[in-house]
């Protein structure tokens, strides 16, 4: 890791809602080889298999299992923990899935949001607070353009709009309870359609990529044209712990942040299947069958000069790369094998 944010992040205690998750683990063996003691906050791994198992996560942080939604159980966890530094990560992230249970995705995603910002409201070690949404919390108008920060909050599907009503959630309390100099800063980071090694969920496009592959299967694409900013989970990662160093630095500096790709970067389901096949090898294709679910939008990017302007952040790996380290993993063979890989990947990253 570069050597400012190994000295930044050494012996901080950082507590992670949503430390089971794919991002939850990347971020955890992040702040693991910078030196951080992590306390987690999570419900069980959701998938079989789990990243957070094969990196055998739970003997190396302090892992609470739990439910967001529970808000006095969270209160004395975070409490408990008197961390320096939060990044809220839990949420039912799934947009097919919300429409399956709306309910539950708007009590997880927006009362879950209520309950951590409540916990920081009472937790008086904690300087700098983080709540990662995504890009999908925007009104979608199908621009060829990036959504800047100051863009309308909408998003259409259940999951996407909970994830706007989050940000507002964090907008007013940032400004009912933390606008005064000597309380916490805290922002919202939102990031692209993030890949990388060890995302085993459902209707997403490079774990489908990958179950189809590894049988030996050709590729179903559903929506195949449509657009998004996809991106390696160390970039947008990488966003997020500067972020939440600089506000802790500088209270300034918080507010709200796109950390998506470059523009090479925003491309189509079919080509993001197109380029899977040719990293993949093997022999691979892929196919489509149409938009045959719920609404999904066709085209959405971000516009991230802002982080790149005030916190000097930039992505670093382009689509063929994030592919090529995502595919690298899933040929691995043994847990082992997997963990070596992935601290290989952060460690070429960071430096």
């Amino acid at each position: 890791m570069v050597k400012i944010m190994r000295d930044f992040y050494k012996n901080k205690k950082i507590f992670i809602t949503g430390h089971t998750g794919f991002k939850g683990t990347w971020l955890c063996q992040v702040l693991l080889s910078a030196g951080a003691e992590i306390i987690g906050y999570a419900l069980e791994p959701h998938t079989t298999p789990s990243l957070f198992v094969q990196m055998r996560m739970e003997k190396n942080i302090h892992s609470i299992i739990g439910d967001i939604r529970d808000r006095d159980a969270l209160i004395k966890a975070v409490q408990k923990a008197k961390p320096d530094i939060i990044f809220h990560l839990a949420a039912q992230p799934l947009v097919r899935h919300s429409y399956l249970e709306p309910a539950l995705t708007y009590e997880t995603n927006v009362m879950g949001t209520v309950n951590i910002l409540e916990a920081l409201r009472l937790t008086s070690s904690v300087k700098s607070f983080v709540n990662v949404t995504t890009d999908k919390v925007y009104e979608n108008k199908e621009w060829h353009w990036g959504y800047r920060e100051n863009e309308n909050l909408c998003g259409y599907d259940p999951y996407s709009n909970s994830k706007s009503c989050s940000e507002l959630v964090t907008h007013s309390y940032r400004n009912s309870f933390f606008s005064d100099k000597d309380v916490p800063a805290v922002s919202t980071a939102r990031s692209g359609n993030v890949i990388g090694g060890g995302d085993y969920s459902d209707d997403r496009i490079i774990p489908d990529c990958i179950r189809a592959a590894q049988a030996g299967k050709d590729i179903i694409v559903r929506n195949s044209c449509s657009v998004r900013p996809y991106q390696h989970v160390l970039d947008c990662l990488s966003g997020y712990l500067l972020l939440a160093e600089k506000q802790f630095i500088d209270k300034e500096l918080a507010g709200n942040y796109n950390f998506g790709p470059d523009d090479e970067s925003c491309i189509s389901t079919g080509a993001l299947a197109e380029l899977f096949c040719d990293v993949y090898g093997n022999g691979i294709c892929w196919t489509t069958q149409g938009n045959k679910g719920p609404h999904e939008a066709n085209f959405l990017k971000l516009d991230c000069s802002k982080a790149k302007a005030v916190l000097d952040w930039k992505p670093k790996w382009d689509i063929k790369t994030a592919v090529e380290k995502t595919v690298e993993f899933a040929k691995c063979k043994t847990d082992e094998e997997k963990l070596k890989c992935i601290d290989g990947q952060i460690k070429e990253y960071f430096q």
